[in-house]
């Protein structure tokens, strides 16, 4: 059986090619031989913290400073700081409303596929001996477009030093939520203009500006088909105008908003507020097949400088990208 307190810690843990610092950790004080101890249900990183008494949260919580007791102690800062990020990013993250699927990748270049149905969507009866259509797959002529998102740290160890770390804590989650809406940022962009594929949104209703009313939703949701509208975009001024229609003042209609604070539209479609998104613009959209998420690694941190306590300019960032995957199954409304 390994034991967490004999392990040892260095930064070089932190570039192992594939692997984040808890999957290291985790190979050498697996989680399994803990099962039934009073460790069970913490993984390696949190027995580390356990091992050098470390509190990033809650009452009694540490200093920044405690992290620095020792040179194996201190290897655990950018785990925490990689870990508070996350949070904010997963509690600001919209991305799970519109992307299909996640491709996680190694480098920078990255061609995705697209498919083309042989004519129409509506396919009939293939009669005897007739050949059956064919949907092609190929991959697309452009490479996937990658951003770098993130934030730089600029503060110094001795302004931190006796800073409670769940104080810390919310700080870094702003840096997570701000990665986050860029990158929701990013992803709308692309719905929008396309990958660089020559594939923007279609601009429905004939490319005319529509008034906002629950018959200009039903046209969107009759000509998304065959993609299901499972899925609303919207900037904050169009969102507001969406919740005054009458539908959505309907107390049965509104019962999901107005008890829960989901936007549910009257044709059950989620409606997601994007406040970057250009006013009098609605995406319409099925989430299940429309949006293909690129991430190049796992979030980054400037390790050596947080190991070495040189904060003052260490940054965070993620690598991201997105692709279309059919392009039909997303399309924009303007509003007059």
């Amino acid at each position: 059986m390994a034991f967490y307190d004999t392990v040892r810690l260095e930064k070089g843990m932190y570039n192992t090619p594939g692997k984040s610092f808890t999957q290291v950790l985790e190979e050498l004080d697996p989680s399994a031989s803990y099962e039934n101890t009073e460790h069970a249900g913490l993984d390696a990183y949190q027995r580390q913290l356990k091992r050098f008494d470390i509190k990033v949260g809650g009452r009694g919580s540490d200093v920044v400073e405690k992290f620095f007791q020792s040179t194996d102690s201190a290897a655990l800062f950018p785990e925490y700081v990689a870990r508070a990020v996350t949070q904010g990013m997963e509690s600001a993250n919209i991305l799970p409303n519109l992307v299909a699927t996640v491709t996680k990748i190694d480098g920078m270049d990255y061609r995705t596929i697209t498919s083309e149905p042989e004519g129409e969507h509506y396919f009939p009866p293939v009669a005897e001996l007739a050949s059956l259509p064919q949907t092609t797959v190929r991959t697309q002529n452009n490479l996937v477009k990658m951003n770098k998102r993130g934030r730089m740290l600029v503060t110094s160890y001795e302004a931190l030093r006796f800073q409670k770390l769940d104080l810390f804590t919310v700080v870094l989650r702003q840096i997570g939520a701000y990665i986050a809406r860029a990158q929701a940022q990013d992803a709308v962009a692309v719905i929008l203009n396309g990958d660089g594929n020559q594939n923007p949104a279609e601009e429905m209703n004939g490319g005319t500006a529509a008034a906002l009313s629950y018959d200009s939703l039903v046209k969107m949701w009759a000509e998304l088909a065959p993609f299901e509208l499972n899925t609303m975009l919207a900037g904050t001024g169009t969102v507001k105008a969406l919740l005054s229609l009458t539908e959505m003042k309907d107390a049965q209609a509104g019962l999901n908003f107005q008890g829960t604070g989901q936007m549910i539209t009257p044709i059950g479609a989620s409606l997601v507020h994007v406040p970057t998104m250009a006013e009098k613009v609605i995406v319409a959209m099925d989430k299940t097949c429309a949006l293909e998420m690129v991430q190049a690694g796992e979030l980054m941190t400037d390790y050596d400088k947080l190991i070495d306590r040189q904060l003052e300019r260490a940054s965070i960032s993620a690598i991201t990208g997105f692709a279309k995957i059919f392009n039909g199954a997303s399309k924009k409304l303007t509003i007059s």
